[in-house]
């Protein structure tokens, strides 16, 4: 995979056609949680209308609306994994899914409560809205290559002036190991949730957040904060962010009120560069990482995001995974040490095999 996606001549024009097709639900910045109660919010809050705290409302599968959605079964009984199984430079998986929607919903922070977030670009599930549940998205369909996906993913609209910038083609999502010991890795429990980043987090606080990884890039500017000032304007040059999840589970909860809580980053093994997980998030899960491709060049002064400036940057995952399909790519790349595509094939392996037929499903 080359360390930048590059799009086709005219890539430009279909953006502008997918926001056609698409449309935009309130693609202006919305500021219902400060109206609703304009003292329980900061001023930051209020610009993003994005307030990370437990919902006012109660949802399906948080029916005492107190923010704790628990696993069932829990995790029990696991210790971190602090062994070094031979070393194999990748143990990874693709997901690729392109744009779906939009719309100022979040079935995370805000479930059962459409129009209450910012605006939102939604991949994967074609369902997902404020009324989104495991459920629900386990029986909605997906733009994902693999049909056994059905996960939601979301993050804020990006805005040049008033236009949405929406990826085209499919987007790329990883799913790795965080930990040294990347045998210890399971798959994700159905239904488990996190925010990564938060849409109120300082310039400071993007740059050092853990899952920064080149920031926002475009042509041979990276590592940016804010959006490069300008862009080659060539039809092959677009604005790159790669930004990784926490990997490291509870085992107790598939959601928290801070939607966070329940996951943490790996920590580093005292006297070693090995990384685990710490023990009170002792469960090794996938560590996701978005990168995400915007076609835009060129000028970029009067780009936003629809949750605020460009160091807002943060996503949403809602897994809807088929679990055994989920199974075979995580047994199969992650703890196999390989780097595979969306089928589950490491070109440099061949002799492995694929977990995944050429329909992208369980053979």
């Amino acid at each position: 995979m080359a360390r930048r996606s590059k799009i086709v001549s005219g890539l430009l024009m279909t953006g502008a056609l997918m926001v056609t097709s698409l449309g935009v639900g309130g693609m202006a910045m919305n500021a219902n949680a400060a109206q609703d109660n304009p003292s329980s919010v900061s001023p930051a809050e209020a610009h993003t209308g994005h307030v990370m705290a437990a919902s006012t409302v109660a949802s399906a599968e948080d029916p005492d609306g107190d923010g704790y959605i628990p696993a069932d079964p829990p995790v029990t009984g696991v210790e971190p994994s602090t062994k070094q199984p031979p070393h194999r430079y990748f143990h990874e998986f693709q997901a690729h899914c392109t744009v779906t929607h939009t719309r100022p919903d979040d079935p995370i922070v805000y479930p059962g409560q459409p129009g209450k977030s910012h605006d939102h670009t939604f991949m994967g599930n074609t369902t997902t809205d404020a009324n989104s549940t495991t459920a629900s998205l386990d029986a909605g369909s997906t733009t994902c290559l693999a049909p056994g996906d059905k996960s939601g993913y979301w993050m804020p609209t990006m805005l040049n002036g008033d236009t949405p910038v929406l990826p085209v083609d499919e987007q790329t999502i990883y799913y790795k190991a965080g930990v040294t010991d990347y045998t210890s890795v399971r798959p994700f429990p159905k239904g488990l949730r996190f925010v990564v980043g938060s849409p109120m987090q300082t310039a400071q606080e993007f740059r050092d957040h853990r899952g920064f990884v080149e920031g926002w890039e475009c042509g041979t500017s990276y590592f940016n904060v804010d959006f490069p000032k300008d862009c080659p304007t060539t039809a092959d040059t677009q604005l790159n962010i790669r930004f990784q999840a926490p990997s490291c589970w509870d085992g107790k909860y598939l959601d928290t009120p801070d939607h966070k809580s329940h996951m943490a980053y790996p920590v580093v093994v005292p006297g070693t560069n090995n990384n685990a997980c710490p023990a009170d998030h002792p469960v090794a899960l996938p560590m996701i990482e978005f990168k995400m491709a915007f076609p835009v060049n060129g000028d970029l002064s009067q780009l936003r995001l629809a949750s605020g400036p460009s160091y807002s940057f943060h996503y949403d995952f809602f897994n809807a995974w088929d679990a055994p399909t989920l199974n075979a790519l995580v047994d199969h790349c992650v703890v196999g040490g390989l780097q595979c595509d969306p089928r589950g094939y490491d070109q440099s392996h061949p002799e492995a095999g694929a977990a995944l037929d050429e329909n992208y499903e369980l053979p």
